[in-house]
């Protein structure tokens, strides 16, 4: 579409045009891929229920990220104020579909949510 007036029109049919070659956009540009779920485990020194989760997950071969909450202020400060918890264990689950907070060892719910989570065999650190 051009948009001007019909004098610049006139300056413009003289030249030769330039023939432009298509953009190609990759797949990661267009398409939306889906995010692996992330889990975050919030720990402290001496937490009997913090030992069992995590030698739950690593049983179930299940990647997670501990936070120890006694040696990481900030890890202490997002249990409590972003994720609403102030007892370990607390387990953050975050994929596309889900977030849940689960606080405390409870293995039934924990099969439940995290039957779709990625082993540690995928590459992620335990």
């Amino acid at each position: 579409m051009f948009v001007g007036s019909a004098a610049d029109l006139g300056e413009w049919q003289g030249r030769e045009v330039k023939k432009l070659e298509p953009i190609r956009v990759g797949p990661h540009l267009h398409e939306k891929r889906a995010m692996t779920p992330r889990i975050l485990l919030f720990t402290q020194p001496g937490c009997l229920s913090c030992e069992l989760m995590k030698m739950f997950l690593e049983a179930k071969q299940i990647a997670f990220e501990e936070r120890d909450i006694s040696a990481d202020v900030e890890a202490r400060r997002e249990m409590i104020d972003d994720h609403g918890s102030t007892e370990t264990p607390t387990l953050v689950f975050v994929s596309d579909e889900a977030y849940e907070v689960v606080v405390g060892f409870d293995p039934a719910r924990l099969d439940q949510l995290l039957g779709s989570a990625p082993s540690s065999d995928a590459g992620t650190e335990s």
